[in-house]
């Protein structure tokens, strides 16, 4: 359900029905909206059980909907189908892979975000690819099933079998160093039935009698954890959000158009979604760069560059008619777009804290998802009325130019009381 997946479908799937590119653009943005609505709610859920089963379950949604988006004659079975998939790829996906992470490490967080990027980056360098060549060899009905049968494979059981809330919850001490004390505490109230199950076995002894778990030393100096109510009384808060929602409506409205843009300039199709992989791949570098970045430059200043990068790519693919420029500034929106999804991850566990952190990350996602909305929809209908990208890929330009000025207010925020 990534836009850079879906884009290699335009063509064929328009083609075939008459549809437009609005009318196609228009499923990543309604699955956005539906994204919108559940992801306060789905943040919450986060926070109080862990990501495992809500990862499994949305898996399981995202992979029937690519199952019967093969089966599809009509716009209303494409809309029926797509929608809850994104819906369910936009929210509880990004939140729940998101938050798992960030519970897990403090210290080495950004190196641990950075790997969830190339995993992220990879798959999204040879979704395009794989697609294509089945759409090639077959036909795009034989690839949604395809992408469907691999979606329930790889993402059900595993988060199901392998997922805890946080470290803690199972008696670790949250990215400890070396020689640092492991002990099994109390699990807290919210913790989810099966992390206390587990934490409960650490604990007991070989006589099966309870014992008081030893101390545990503390890996990292003490975090400092927001509330929702104290995060939105913050500058940064707000910042980072209307910044997170410009970069995100470039991204999608780039991404999800850029292999058509390119088959509009005649292009053959299999070379033009080479841009669509070579795109997803250099979010992979630019996940890895961003994060070596970190240890020594301000989030503010690197978010800042990186929807300068976003600039640059939007008006390099919109001035290229063929390969020669168009891959170089293909290259440059992906490691933009790493930095988005490193950076801006980053930025919201350091400034808040775990504690609350689905809840508020899940409160600010709508306006990320709502840009995601917004961008497609953008370029698909001025497409239809200009018959030309050039003029949404420059609004993309100048609207993430703007919001890279608006990073560099998004300093650390200072709790200043209660809530």
């Amino acid at each position: 359900m990534a836009v850079a997946t879906l884009s290699v479908f335009a063509v064929p799937m328009t083609r075939q029905f008459g549809w437009s590119y609005g009318l196609f653009s228009g499923v990543v943005s309604l699955g956005g909206l539906g994204a919108v609505i559940v992801s306060p709610f789905i943040g919450r859920l986060i926070d109080r059980y862990g990501s495992g089963v809500l990862l499994a379950v949305t898996s399981l949604v995202v992979g029937g909907c690519a199952l019967g988006l093969s089966l599809v004659n009509n716009a209303y079975a494409f809309y029926a189908l797509y929608v809850p998939g994104r819906m369910a790829f936009a929210s509880p996906l990004e939140l729940g892979t998101t938050t798992a992470v960030n519970n897990w490490f403090i210290r080495r967080r950004s190196l641990a975000l950075a790997l969830l990027t190339v995993s992220q980056g990879t798959g999204l360098a040879a979704m395009p690819l794989v697609a294509q060549f089945i759409i090639s060899g077959w036909n795009w009905r034989v690839a949604w099933a395809a992408l469907g049968i691999y979606t329930l494979t790889v993402g059900v059981l595993p988060a199901l079998l392998l997922l805890a809330r946080r470290p803690e919850d199972m008696g670790l001490a949250a990215d400890p160093r070396r020689g640092e004390t492991r002990a099994a505490p109390a699990p807290s109230p919210a913790a989810a039935p099966a992390d206390r199950e587990r934490v409960a076995a650490v604990s007991e002894g070989p006589t099966g009698q309870d014992e008081k778990p030893a101390p545990v030393a503390p890996a990292t100096p003490p975090e400092v954890n927001f509330t929702v109510a104290q995060a939105v009384r913050t500058r940064a808060f707000w910042a980072l959000a209307v910044f997170s929602g410009a970069g995100f409506m470039v991204q999608a409205g780039v991404s999800l158009h850029q292999v058509s843009h390119f088959i509009n300039q005649e292009l053959d199709p299999t070379a033009a979604a080479f841009s669509a992989a070579v795109f997803a791949f250099c979010q992979v570098l630019g996940g890895l760069l961003w994060s070596g970045l970190t240890a020594r430059i301000p989030i503010r200043f690197l978010l800042s560059l990186s929807a300068f990068c976003l600039t640059i790519g939007a008006a390099g693919v919109e001035a290229s008619a063929t390969l020669t420029w168009g891959l170089p500034a293909a290259a440059i929106l992906g490691v933009g777009v790493g930095g988005l999804h490193l950076l801006l991850r980053l930025a919201w566990a350091e400034y808040y804290g775990r504690e609350h952190l689905g809840s508020i990350t899940g409160l600010t996602l709508p306006v990320q998802v709502g840009g995601q909305a917004l961008g497609p929809v953008i370029a698909g209908f001025l497409f239809d009325y200009t018959g030309s990208y050039q003029l949404p890929f420059r609004i993309f330009s100048s609207a993430v130019f703007l919001a890279g000025l608006l990073a560099l207010i998004a300093t650390p925020p200072r709790r200043r009381g209660p809530d």
